[in-house]
């Protein structure tokens, strides 16, 4: 648990992540105006990270138990009440699997444009990576795993984080 919280607060900007969660959970398919993902033209080179989280079935199985648990969890409900579900879980899924090395490619307007009403602040973004870190945690997903995708979420912060 406290390596958890150390993890947290070091890549305290990979609550971006949880930004792009959040910013992609409040908007419906028709608010958000993007298009349906496709499949990126040829498969990344290196996709071992893609691989260790189970491959495309592992992230959906992952966003499905992350995105049920931000709706009730009391610090991440409120962005979510009015949320797609179903395209959230799409775009955070091929989000991931984009970030991971995976065939994937996220398709819709930036993160910047996404989230900038949405008034997220560090706290918010804290709260939906310890919620991400819970539903890796439940998914059996290996601690340097875990560290590896949020790496890859952290830069996002800049882009989400409004306050």
């Amino acid at each position: 648990m406290k390596n958890r919280f150390l993890v947290s607060a070091t890549i305290s900007s990979s609550v971006a992540m949880t930004a792009t969660v959040v910013s992609t959970l409040c908007h419906s398919p028709a608010s958000a105006q993007s298009t349906p993902s496709a499949p990126a033209a040829a498969p990344a080179a290196d996709d071992d990270l893609f691989q260790s989280f189970g491959g495309r079935a592992g992230l959906t199985a992952l966003t499905d138990d992350f995105v049920e648990r931000l709706t009730v969890d009391k610090r991440t409900a409120p962005f979510f009440e009015s949320v797609d579900k179903a395209h959230l879980k799409s775009q955070l899924t091929d989000q991931l699997c984009e970030l991971s090395g995976g065939p994937c490619h996220l398709v819709g307007p930036s993160m910047k444009k996404v989230h900038a009403s949405l008034d997220i602040g560090k706290r918010d973004f804290n709260a939906l990576v310890e919620v991400l870190q819970d539903a890796m945690d439940a998914k059996g997903i290996p601690f340097s795993v875990q560290n590896r995708m949020l790496a890859k979420l952290a830069p996002l912060n800049r882009e989400i984080i409004s306050r």
